[in-house]
């Protein structure tokens, strides 16, 4: 009963948000020790299929949602990007060369940015303002980047995620969005789903890995827990999750486990998932208006 009360949109009052990270399957980080940037050029690209794939889900369901684009695949794609405008979803930065931000300068993340809010931009025929970094590497090592992203006009982040993790996360960080104020003017942040079963350990919910490699049941569990304490669920996906044929690159066992689980399963998890709330992009969802000021950058900082 719970579920047909969710999938009729009763949400307790919590928007929901669907997004996609748009990245190919030979850019993630769990890769990153055995393919070099500069051999990028070299793979087979799958992310239009794949992406094209999820544009079909997402108008079957009446969907619209935020595309986080890399700036790698918009300047080689931007027919993609137009057509992901075209099919009225909002286009989104996902950096440039897919590194995490901890590992840059100021600089250098500045750069890398600014490159792929300009190509996206100019493939999308449209203004940019949202940003989520590479592997949700917004970390207390990394808040710097939050004044950056408003320097260069974003007026949202959606990379911190409040959980403990080997490569991300601000396990203290707030669970709803919220505002903060950087020396160039205000971003609100939308923090990754997370949910509470007993104390006060998070726990990640809604999309990625966590969709793919945990029982449908704690995906199911972790939104009803979510709702309950106000925390709306932001969903994320990757194209090349939903696809099982792509070619399997050698790496780490870890890497390999975590990256080829259960991909036959992902697409139909994925219109599961679609099934417990009513979605919309960030550019629609209306929860930056009641985002509380936050003084964040002093609160986590290392």
């Amino acid at each position: 009963m719970w579920k047909r009360r969710i999938a009729r949109g009763e949400d307790r009052g919590v928007n929901s948000v669907f997004t996609v990270d748009v990245e190919d399957y030979f850019q993630v980080e769990a890769f990153a020790d055995v393919v070099s940037r500069e051999r990028w050029d070299d793979y087979p690209l799958r992310v239009q299929e794949n992406t094209r794939r999820l544009l079909d889900l997402l108008e079957e369901r009446g969907i619209n949602g935020t595309f986080f684009i890399l700036g790698w695949v918009a300047e080689r794609c931007p027919g993609l990007v137009r057509e992901i405008v075209a099919r009225g979803h909002e286009p989104a930065c996902h950096s440039y060369w897919h590194r995490l931000v901890y590992r840059l300068s100021p600089r250098e993340f500045r750069d890398d940015t600014r490159r792929a809010k300009d190509v996206i931009e100019q493939a999308a025929g449209r203004a940019v303002y949202g940003y989520r970094a590479p592997s949700y590497s917004l970390t207390t090592a990394s808040l710097w980047a939050l004044d950056v992203l408003a320097e260069s006009g974003f007026t949202y982040d959606s990379s911190v995620f409040p959980i403990r993790h080997g490569v991300y996360g601000i396990p203290d960080a707030p669970r709803s969005p919220f505002r903060v104020t950087t020396a160039s003017g205000p971003i609100v942040e939308y923090p990754i789903t997370t949910f509470r079963m007993i104390g006060r350990t998070n726990l990640p919910v809604g999309g990625g890995g966590y969709l793919r490699l945990l029982p449908f049941w704690y995906t199911r569990l972790g939104v009803r827990r979510a709702r309950t304490q106000h925390v709306p669920l932001i969903a994320y996906i990757h194209p090349w999750e939903i696809d099982p044929l792509q070619p399997r690159l050698s790496g780490r066992a870890t890497s390999r486990l975590r990256h080829y689980t259960n991909l036959s399963r992902a697409y139909a998890r994925l219109c599961t998932l679609l099934d417990l709330g009513t979605f919309s992009s960030f550019a629609n969802c209306g929860l930056a208006a009641a985002a509380p000021d936050e003084d964040f950058l002093t609160r986590v900082s290392p």
